[in-house]
């Protein structure tokens, strides 16, 4: 099974938990990873060149999904709009989409990127904060959809959604130096995201999934 990640911070607590799931040889060499930007995996995951994948809740409106996605409450602090130009971030589809409805004008910059610019004291508008006040209901960035193998992928998310992942210190702080970030930063940031869709990320994202056509 090719199965495709999204390459920022976000993801590493189901990334954590795919590892301790595959523990034996076998399972590990029958799942790989393909990890790239949001928009790349949309692409990969439409051709179906991977099996399953987390991709932007823009492109999801009409594939399988299960019930795990990354999801902001209120603020997310990676997702920006940064007054000036307008510019869009071609590593994203779905928050180009939600500045376009929040009639949001300047530079969009997500993932690790618009994190660290926030981290080092950078002004920007949250946009998860932004749609809250608008819909006051959560924001779903992206879901674990699959073109195959739906019984093993759902069976994959309820277990993830079932557990609480703690991740060890020595990836915390690997991961926090590879993204330019303390480790203390890194907890903080994760603390603000969540997996398990509810009945109000539902109606969020329903709520989202009609501004596209």
């Amino acid at each position: 099974m090719l199965f495709g990640s999204i390459s920022y911070l976000n993801l590493l607590p189901f990334q954590v938990f795919l590892k301790r799931h595959l523990k034996s040889n076998a399972a590990k060499m029958s799942f790989r990873y393909k990890r790239a930007v949001p928009s790349k995996i949309n692409r990969d995951f439409r051709r179906k060149k991977v099996s399953a994948a987390f991709i932007s809740s823009v492109a999801s409106k009409k594939t399988s999904c299960t019930d795990l996605g990354i999801i902001a409450q209120k603020r997310v602090y990676s997702v920006l709009l940064i007054e000036g130009k307008e510019q869009t971030d071609p590593a994203s589809e779905t928050s180009n989409h939600l500045a376009k409805i929040l009639n949001l004008k300047g530079r969009v910059l997500i993932g690790d990127t618009a994190l660290r610019y926030y981290l080092n004291g950078g002004e920007g508008i949250d946009m998860a904060r932004m749609w809250y006040e608008k819909t006051k209901l959560p924001f779903v960035f992206a879901r674990l959809c699959y073109n195959r193998h739906g019984k093993y992928i759902n069976r994959l998310a309820k277990r993830f959604a079932s557990q609480k992942v703690s991740i060890p210190q020595y990836i915390l702080q690997k991961e926090a130096r590879k993204r330019g970030i303390s480790p203390k930063e890194l907890h903080w940031y994760l603390s603000h995201i969540h997996y398990k869709m509810d009945w109000r990320a539902r109606r969020g994202l329903r709520a989202f999934l009609k501004t596209i056509r």
